[in-house]
Parts: structure tokens; C-alpha cells; sequence
């Protein structure tokens, strides 16, 4: 993290975050400050292309699920699961009974595993340790040391059997491959059950103790919970999440629902129809693509009911559903609607940019109690149903899951043979881009005013509006704008910058 430097190209002063910390992969935000010194303008770049969908081209359709799962280490299932489940589509196969059991088992065991390691490790140094505390102590170290070691553990050793699970199902504890065309590779067996289910019961309970954790660390603190309400870090846009038939949250399967600001629903979809619904528009100064609602239309990086712009969050997912498919999840999505809007039914929205953290334990609490009914489920065992093979001749299809960060789609097109001839992945942190540049922008607009001192902790504050999104740049990296950006600083031997260049 740089501090405010002037430049001689431009009348503007320009603030620099680079790098942005807490963040899967790479990122930077330039702010531009006026004569006045308010903020004039302010933009998140992302440094860096990645570039998977042309990796995938020319390569048989079945080794997608093994292939995107390596995308990046912290949520492999997601692409494996939403790959396989376009791999489905493209063969025009139906999953028996025991695969779907298996991979909605297996995806909702990964959730709690990563919302844990976002709400402890990335988001709480903020709300336990202080927005403006020491950085040498707002980390995970530093959330521990103040909560207790006890607390440290618990986390641990969710995440340690949480990469257990992920080994039970998928071979090994990081970028599992089980999920194939038709299926899964293996059946589970009893004593494997038997094992998920422990591992499952842990986590039901680590849910309850987060739940606590936030109450009493974030909900309890009014001067936190003034920030969430009336901080700069409030939008109104569309949000957007799978469901079911009840309109319920669901991360493995459903439709995909988007309900405008107010709450009234614009469209429900079938994966496969994803391309009607959602457009992708590209910037200069970014390798990510801006998608938007095609209904609605692009009108800029602004919110409100006219703008396309949406938001594919947890907080988005808990807007868009009418109520949580297990007990103790309804409970707290009712306190968290109660808090933030004065309704407990859900009809009214939270638009809080850093409600999202509440938004993912309440989603902690969900995930894990529908693993334990799945854990449960008496043809989770089957030792044949868990796989069909494919005899339809390849085509196109799409596989839509929600990803921890957002909603995440698959599309494969191959020719007869099942060869790729094109891919699109459009992934949560891309479906909430525009968005991701707004909150920054606004919370920069509000922090920083005219004879204002830009301290650490107000540019820290600022990267919580990035920060809330849980973004990750794995995968979300796809424009290229024509050319590599090149930028040759000459320093002396202090480090001072003496001139630069840019092409």
C-alpha cells in the first residue's frame, strides 16, 4: 500500500492501494483527487489476464471438470461442479438419485469450508481488530490473540476437515476430480459416511459459534453496526441467485432468480438461457468483462432500478429468495432482514455493502444443515446409481452453480467428437464487477473530503467495500484490450521513483 503521491502528468493528485490486501490474486485501486481534494474519480484495475477460456478450446469436453478445477486453489469445487454439470448438458444426460446426492453433499460441505476461511481470515481483522488498527495485528494472528486460541482451533480444524471431506469424495484434499459427465467416479461407502457425517455435525455446530461470534463482536459493537447501516457502503442494484422450486436459496441446482432493487422480480431462468439474460461488456483499463442485465441494459457504473448493473453475492442470494431450506438458517435470515430493514420476512432488501459478511454466515448455517440431511439421505450409499454413461451425441451446454463470491456459469459448445470449440465461464467476481467498482468509488467519495487526512486506516476502509465481495481473480480475468500494458519505472538506490513510461 502506497502512500498519496503527486503526478506530473496530471493536474490530479492520485492515491494508490497497490497492492489490495486480503485477496484471492491481484489488484490495485487508483484514486484521483481534485484541486479541492475531493475525490474526482477512482478505478479498480486488475493487473494481470488469465486468459482459461482460450486454454480450453480444442480439448475433449470430459476433461473440463479436471481441468477448471485447477483454476485456483481456494474454490475448486465450484468450477468442477459447474463444469460437470455443463458437461451434463452437453452429453443430454440426467444425474440418477446418488450422484446428485453426492455432489450437492460434497459442494455444500466446501461452502461452509470457505465461508469460514473468508469471515475469519479475511473479513474479521476489520470488525475484531479495528478498521484502523496496527496492520501488523489486523490479521488472522491478530483475530485470534484477541478472541482466544480456543477460537483458533475451531477455525482450524473446520478447514482441516472441511479438505478431509474433499479428499473422501474427490481423491485428494485440494482440486478434487470426481465429478465427470453422468456423475461421479466412485460410489461413498458406509464407513465413509459414517465419517462425512462427524465431519458434518462439526460443522453444523462451527455455524451456530460463528453466529455467536458475529453477534458479539460485530452486532453488539454499535459503532461496527452504525458502519454497515449508515457507512458509505450502500447500493441499490439488482440481485441475482439460484433457487428452487420454492424460491429458496440453493448453491448446487435451481434457477437462476434476479429481483430488481425493491425486491419485485425482473426474470427467473433456466441455466441454459443464461445468454438471454446476461450481457458482457468490456472497459480499456480492465481485463475483466462488465456483465449487465440485457433487459435492463448497460447505463454506466450507477445504480438504482435503471441501471443493469447487479450483484451476485451472498447478500444478493438472500435477497432474491423467499426464505432458507433449513430451520436454523431461517432463523437467522429472519434476524439479519429484522436488523438491517425492520421486516423479518425478507420482502424488503439489504443493499449494505458490508452486510455481506452476515449475509455468508447465514449461509454458513444453510449449507451445513442441508449437508446433514444429505449426509443422511438413505440412497447417499447406493453402490451403483452414482454415475450413467453418456451415449448422446455432444453439442452445447451450460452448468450454473453458486460459487462461494457469486454466481458461476459454464458454457461449452463442441463439435460431434466432444471437442471444444468455444467456452465462455462467467464467474461471481466478474458478475459483480461493476458493482465491485462502484463501492469502491463510493466509499472513497465518502472517506476522503476536502482537508481530510488519508491515513492507512481510511484507505484500509476503503478496501472493505472491496473487500466485502470476497472477490477472487483466479478465474475472473478474461478481456484482453489489444495489447500488453507495460509500465518502466527508474528508481534510485532509495527507492525514489525518478521517471516513468507506459506504453
Amino acid at each position: 500500500m502506497t502512500t498519496p503521491a503527486a503526478t506530473s502528468a496530471s493536474p490530479y493528485r492520485r492515491i494508490s492501494i497497490d497492492p489490495i490486501t486480503r485477496l484471492e490474486g491481484h489488484g490495485k485501486i487508483d484514486i484521483f483527487l481534485d484541486a479541492d481534494g475531493e475525490v474526482a474519480d477512482c478505478f479498480f484495475q486488475v493487473p494481470e489476464l488469465r486468459g482459461f477460456e482460450k486454454f480450453c478450446e480444442g480439448r475433449p469436453v470430459e476433461e473440463m471438470p479436471r481441468v477448471t478445477s485447477r483454476i485456483c486453489g481456494v474454490c475448486p469445487e465450484a468450477h468442477l461442479m459447474a463444469s460437470a454439470k455443463a458437461c451434463d448438458a452437453v452429453y443430454k444426460v440426467s444425474l440418477p438419485l446418488t450422484a446428485r446426492l453426492i455432489r450437492e453433499l460434497q459442494y455444500d460441505i466446501f461452502f461452509v469450508t470457505d465461508h469460514a476461511t473468508h469471515f475469519y481470515a479475511l473479513a474479521a481483522p476489520d470488525f475484531v481488530m479495528g478498521p484502523a488498527s496496527n496492520p501488523a495485528e489486523r490479521n488472522l494472528i491478530g483475530v485470534i490473540r484477541k478472541l482466544g486460541v480456543g477460537v483458533g482451533q475451531q477455525v482450524i480444524q473446520a478447514r482441516k476437515w472441511g479438505h478431509e471431506a474433499a479428499a473422501i469424495f474427490g481423491g485428494r484434499p485440494v482440486n478434487p476430480e470426481n465429478a465427470i459427465p453422468g456423475g461421479v467416479s466412485k460410489p461413498i461407502t458406509a464407513a465413509e459416511r459414517d465419517r462425512l457425517e462427524e465431519i458434518v455435525r462439526y460443522m453444523v455446530e462451527f455455524s451456530k459459534f460463528t453466529i455467536g461470534v458475529l453477534r458479539d463482536q460485530v452486532l453488539a459493537n454499535a459503532q461496527y453496526l452504525d458502519l454497515i447501516l449508515n457507512g458509505p457502503y450502500y447500493h441499490e442494484t439488482y440481485s441475482m441467485g439460484l433457487v428452487d422450486e420454492k424460491n429458496r436459496t440453493n448453491f448446487y441446482d435451481g434457477k437462476v432468480r434476479v429481483v430488481d432493487p425493491d425486491g419485485h422480480e425482473l426474470c427467473k431462468f433456466a441455466p441454459r438461457d443464461y445468454a438471454k439474460h446476461v450481457a458482457e461488456r468490456v472497459e480499456p483499463w480492465s481485463y475483466l468483462k462488465f456483465p449487465y442485465l440485457a433487459q435492463v441494459g448497460w447505463k454506466g457504473f450507477v445504480d438504482g432500478k435503471q441501471s443493469g448493473v447487479y450483484r451476485a453475492t451472498p447478500q444478493a442470494r438472500l435477497n432474491v429468495a423467499d426464505a432458507m431450506s433449513t430451520p436454523m438458517a431461517q432463523e437467522a435470515y429472519e434476524e439479519y432482514f429484522q436488523t438491517l430493514t425492520g421486516d423479518r420476512s425478507g420482502r424488503k432488501m439489504v443493499h449494505h455493502t458490508l452486510a455481506m459478511h452476515w449475509a455468508r454466515v447465514v449461509e454458513m448455517v444453510n449449507a451445513a444443515e442441508r449437508a446433514l440431511e444429505l449426509v443422511r439421505h438413505p440412497e447417499l450409499t447406493h453402490p451403483e446409481n452414482y454415475r450413467v454413461v453418456p451415449h448422446d451425441t455432444p453439442t452445447e451446454g451450460v452448468g450454473i452453480v453458486e460459487a462461494p463470491r457469486g454466481t458461476l456459469v459454464h458454457h461449452y459448445v463442441t463439435d460431434e467428437n466432444g471437442i471444444i470449440r468455444k467456452a465462455n465461464l462467467v464467474v461471481g467476481t466478474t458478475n459483480n464487477h461493476a458493482a465491485i467498482c462502484m463501492s469502491i468509488k463510493k466509499a472513497a467519495q465518502g472517506l476522503i473530503r476536502k482537508g481530510s487526512d488519508v491515513t492507512e486506516g481510511v484507505l484500509n476502509m476503503i478496501e472493505m467495500s472491496f473487500r466485502a465481495y470476497d472477490p477472487c481473480f483466479g478465474c475472473a480475468t478474461h478481456s484482453l484490450p489489444g495489447q500488453m500494458p507495460l509500465v518502466v519505472r527508474v528508481r534510485d538506490v532509495d527507492g525514489t521513483v525518478i521517471t516513468e513510461g507506459r506504453r
